[in-house]
């Protein structure tokens, strides 16, 4: 699989087995390019402005992160990018690094806070990062891009599947998203509108989470339910409580998990995911999310 051309028509290879998972575009913005390891809670960067791509793959081999980044650094090294940033888990600054820097949110990208590496490079106006994690048996790479306006790469950045690989997206299983991270947000279930119900139909979700209590009974999970900033605290914790518990009752009723692996709890807004000021953020932040808690 080849990575976005670059200015100077360099095609930049990812190993075999590589997948896309993901792409995200920014016709016009900012971007603080990581330039330094985390110091005092804060993450030295160089603001670059223009068309930013952000994209993630999974490469299923068993490569360490080293083994995968390396390549990727002597061919933007060879395209002409001079490296500004080349550090491993610690040395960037552990877990104060890893959340002091632009990372597409999980299942897209999965970073695992002791096995990572990060570079960022640069060239004139054009800017690079790449972040490579093992996390859950797989490997994840994150490349993102900056353009300025005007370029020839902002034309020309696509992704080509190398020839024999299939360009095929493979999201990351329920299973291991609870195994890596401990939570995860069940992010296809529908409610009734204006109910804690959940809607009649078939969810994925609940079907993985389903096979995989029935796969092992030694672990328990808590459904916590959460809504956004609009009705008091008690109102909401009431309905995020009873959301939650729809969720439990369709588990058990419909898939036949065993009611006692699951709990319930409701959050209200205590715990969101963007801001409520905005109706795309107080939308992420109603959902119930599955925390694995272990045997």
């Amino acid at each position: 699989m080849l990575l976005p051309a670059l200015p100077v028509a360099a095609e930049i290879t990812l190993p075999a087995g590589a997948s896309a998972v993901s792409e995200r575009i920014t016709a016009l913005g900012v971007y603080q390019l990581p330039i330094g390891p985390e110091e005092a809670d804060k993450v030295p960067s160089r603001r670059f402005e223009g068309r930013i791509l952000r994209r993630t793959w999974r490469v299923e081999e068993n490569s360490t992160v080293l083994q995968i980044l390396a390549p990727l650094r002597d061919q933007l090294q060879a395209a002409g990018f001079e490296v500004l940033l080349d550090c491993a888990a610690r040395d960037c600054g552990g877990f104060g690094f890893r959340f002091g820097i632009e990372v597409v949110p999980s299942p897209d990208m999965m970073v695992d806070i002791s096995s990572y590496h990060f570079l960022s490079a640069a060239k004139a106006d054009e800017a690079v990062s790449l972040l490579v994690s093992r996390a859950g048996g797989a490997a994840f790479v994150q490349m993102i891009t900056v353009h300025p306006p005007g370029s020839a790469a902002t034309a020309t950045a696509v992704v080509k599947p190398a020839a024999g690989t299939p360009s095929i997206v493979r999201p990351v299983e329920l299973a291991k998203l609870l195994e890596v991270r401990g939570h995860a947000v069940l992010t296809d279930l529908v409610f009734q509108s204006g109910s804690t119900r959940l809607q009649d139909g078939t969810y994925a979700s609940l079907r993985e989470l389903a096979e995989y209590l029935a796969a092992n009974p030694q672990n328990r999970l808590l459904l916590v339910g959460h809504t956004d900033t609009v009705g008091s605290l008690e109102q909401n914790t009431g309905i995020s409580e009873r959301r939650a518990q729809s969720v439990k009752d369709r588990l058990v009723g419909e898939l036949g998990a065993d009611a006692a692996q699951i709990a319930v709890a409701g959050a209200g807004f205590l715990a969101p995911l963007a801001s409520n000021l905005i109706p795309e953020g107080r939308e992420a932040n109603r959902r119930v999310e599955a925390v694995l808690l272990g045997d």
